[in-house]
């Protein structure tokens, strides 16, 4: 094949697309000559980590991926879970961190409308979001600006498009100072027999480009994507896509329209390497080649080549594999929803990835290698250093109240609210808990009382302390907060953050994360149905915390029983279910520490997995049962932080017992599988006596610690703390430092 006005390929061509020397000759090898400019890039962008999983397919392979419940779990858009009448749920999480970095206002706002594609382009219509995000110390001069933007896309591109965010993650941690994370999480409601896959069939039929035209934003964001940052971040810009979410709510309506019509054979949405990535993966899934023809493809910028058309990022744009016979009416319909249509190309049987501009044949290539062939390493791991367990004598003491005030008005736990509040939580008036809570729900359409929970959890200092352990308890808590709500907890996504594989270390606590991750998705029959890996997370050599981010759906039966964390009323009971050794003990690696006393010392609490299934499980039946009338689980900040939240949730206060043991401890340990749960039935009573016995036949420990009432939360022998002073402290801090 000769190809004219192609540049040579030099060694820095290869470096700048993000290859070794290795892997460029293991390119030469399988085509057997020198590859062409737009081929070279072709290459890069579907053997970058981002789009290969080169470092990390090896280790996700382990993870369980099916259960009872799984239709559809990893290999595709999202996942797809049966909720049964014929309903599923489709979700996914993924990651935007690199973009959003560089240009937080559209890195996040794109990086909410690849999400909603990756669930609509299953046939999905999207029902809920939620984002996690961790940005750097928030003294740092970058961050009040990052935050500002990122928040500031995320609702841009979500309240326009019309989805409600129902739930998420803030943090703040000095090592994302040079490297955010937006991780961005959507979930839809499809019918079983009518979701859409990704694999082409069927040879000579058209391959069909629809919605927005593509132009050059960003090029090589895939790659970009795969590599770390530098000094020269700010060079990168152009690697950034835009988004416009008002194109895309005429995109879903369209496919949605299009789907119904049966014209729809494949269709994929062009994400991560835009039109290289979406044609390579569905002919290559239907053992199919591709052919496509860039003279027909709609662009908004003059004199595009065929590298630039081939990698461009451009946002809102799907291809399609269509019925022949049902071209003029998909074109129709898009016409009407004011998008382009085109044919691109079409189907062949000779496994060839053939690409045609201005009568040149600019590509052609193995297209099952493309991506079957990508690199596959096994990365040499080293065993994470673990941190050392606190001494028993080393639990630096501090006034109850006071400490529990300062932790409220801290980066750590102060309240959310100046972000969620910029969301739209109420568009499609099924919210029924918004964000605040354990989690999100959403009612599910066409359903009297069937409603859906999501949320997502990680602690990136418990990860970086023991990543095993750190893996566990990210999916721990994450089932236990839908379990908090009543829902049973169906199954997961996850999106795996970390620095540069290459460093064992590194390596080291991914590896032990995922260990950690399958042993508890198995434990508690939560499987993986979908994700993203998202490495390299460093700028100068400076790696982020190890965040291994795990997103959660369950199901409510009937929601009209599910559970709050707001106090429902005076004189209810308080237990704390699920603390077999006292109320709390584990201060290694908690928020006391870090704030009061400026530690990040010790183990973080071990996950007991067959105390989290038993109690987790009897949590929801007490909840089915009508006895619950609020419930909390215990994480961050430990009892008193939740004691707190419940509190201010309600305006109602609280008066707790005075714990046997130290009262730091007990008050602010980080013990895990603790829920507080508030009764609607009275101590002595014939239920109280029914349910305290089926607690103990179940093994699952309980304390009455307490009763709700007044306007003050007292803890033990610490002064009482009115509600008023609690809730002044918890929603000071966000807005005071993004004003300051």
């Amino acid at each position: 094949m000769t190809i004219t006005n192609t540049p040579p390929i030099t060694s820095d061509m290869i470096a700048a697309h993000g290859l070794k020397p290795d892997e460029y000759q293991r390119i030469l090898d399988l085509i057997k000559r020198e590859p062409t400019f737009t081929e070279l890039g072709i290459f890069s962008a579907m053997w970058n980590e981002h789009c290969s999983y080169k470092s990390s397919k090896k280790w996700l392979r382990t993870l369980p991926t099916t259960g009872d419940v799984v239709i559809q779990g990893p290999g595709e858009n999202a996942g797809v879970v049966d909720i049964g009448d014929g309903d599923c749920v489709v979700f996914k999480m993924e990651s935007h961190n690199h973009p959003s970095y560089i240009e937080p206002y559209q890195g996040a706002a794109t990086g909410v409308g690849g999400i909603l594609r990756d669930v609509f382009t299953m046939g999905a219509r999207p029902i809920a979001a939620m984002n996690a995000l961790r940005f750097g110390e928030p003294d740092h001069p970058k961050t009040r600006h990052l935050v500002a933007g990122v928040v500031s896309g995320i609702g841009g591109y979500g309240n326009a498009f019309g989805v409600p965010t129902v739930g998420g993650e803030v943090n703040f941690d000095a090592r994302y100072n040079g490297n955010i994370l937006v991780n961005a999480f959507a979930a839809g409601l499809a019918r079983t027999d009518a979701i859409f896959y990704s694999k082409a069939e069927g040879v000579g039929l058209p391959v069909v480009y629809l919605g927005a035209k593509t132009g050059r934003d960003g090029v090589g964001g895939a790659t970009m994507a795969s590599a770390e940052f530098d000094d020269t971040i700010e060079e990168k810009r152009p690697t950034v896509q835009v988004g416009d979410p008002f194109t895309e709510k005429c995109l879903l309506e369209a496919c949605l329209e299009l789907m119904a019509s049966g014209a729809v054979i494949a269709i994929q949405d062009m994400g991560a390497a835009g039109l290289t990535c979406s044609a390579v993966e569905m002919g290559a899934k239907g053992d199919l080649g591709i052919e496509l023809n860039l003279d027909t493809v709609p662009v908004r910028e003059e004199h595009m080549s065929a590298y630039e058309m081939m990698l461009s990022e451009s946002q809102e744009r799907m291809l399609m594999v269509l019925r022949p016979e049902k071209e003029k009416e998909a074109e129709a319909i898009f016409i009407k929803w004011g998008l382009d249509f085109a044919v691109v190309g079409k189907t062949t049987d000779d496994l060839r990835f053939r690409v045609l501009h201005k009568g040149e044949e600019v590509a052609n290539l193995p297209i099952k290698e493309l991506g079957d062939e990508a690199p596959e390493y096994d990365r040499p791991w080293v065993e994470p250093v673990k941190a050392a367990p606190l001494a028993a004598d080393d639990i630096p003491q501090a006034d109850v109240a006071d400490a529990l005030l300062t932790m409220l008005d801290s980066p750590d736990l102060s309240s959310r609210r100046w972000v969620w509040e910029q969301y739209d939580t109420i568009i499609s008036g099924n919210c029924l808990q918004c964000p605040g809570g354990d989690a999100g729900v959403v009612r599910v359409d066409g359903q009297d009382t069937k409603a859906l929970a999501f949320t997502s959890d990680v602690t990136p200092r418990y990860c970086e302390a023991d990543p095993y352990e750190g893996g566990k308890q990210a999916v721990a808590e994450c089932w236990r907060n839908l379990t908090a709500t009543g829902a049973l907890p169906l199954a997961a996504t996850d999106n795996l953050n970390f620095g540069n594989p290459e460093r064992p270390e590194i390596m080291g606590q991914l590896v032990h994360a995922i260990k950690g991750i399958g042993e508890a998705c198995r434990e508690l029959n939560f499987p993986i149905v979908s994700g993203n890996v998202s490495l390299y997370n460093e700028t100068n050599g400076q790696g982020i915390l190890p965040t291994p981010t795990i997103g959660g759906a369950g199901l409510l039966d009937d929601w009209r029983k599910m559970a709050r964390i707001g106090f429902a009323g005076e004189n209810q009971p308080i237990l704390l279910i699920g603390a077999p050794d006292g109320w709390g003990t584990h201060l290694g690696q908690s928020i006391y520490l870090r704030v009061l006393h400026e530690r990040s010392e010790g183990t973080p609490p071990p996950v007991d997995l067959a105390h989290e299934k038993r109690t987790g499980d009897h949590v929801r039946n007490l909840i089915a049962s009508g006895i619950v009338s609020a419930c909390h689980d215990l994480s961050d900040g430990g009892l008193g932080v939740s004691l707190a939240e419940m509190a201010m949730a309600s305006g109602i206060g609280a008066t707790i017992d005075t714990p046997s043991s130290n009262p730091v401890s007990a008050f602010f340990g980080e013990d895990q599988g603790r829920y507080l749960l508030t009764l609607s039935i009275q101590p002595g009573s014939p239920e109280w006596q029914a349910m305290h016995a089926a607690l103990e036949k179940a093994g699952v420990a309980a304390h009455h610690i307490g009763a709700t009432g007044g306007l003050e939360l007292k803890l033990g022998q610490a002064r009482a703390i009115s509600v008023e002073e609690l809730g002044a402290a918890h929603e000071s801090w966000f807005p005071r430092f993004m004003d300051s």
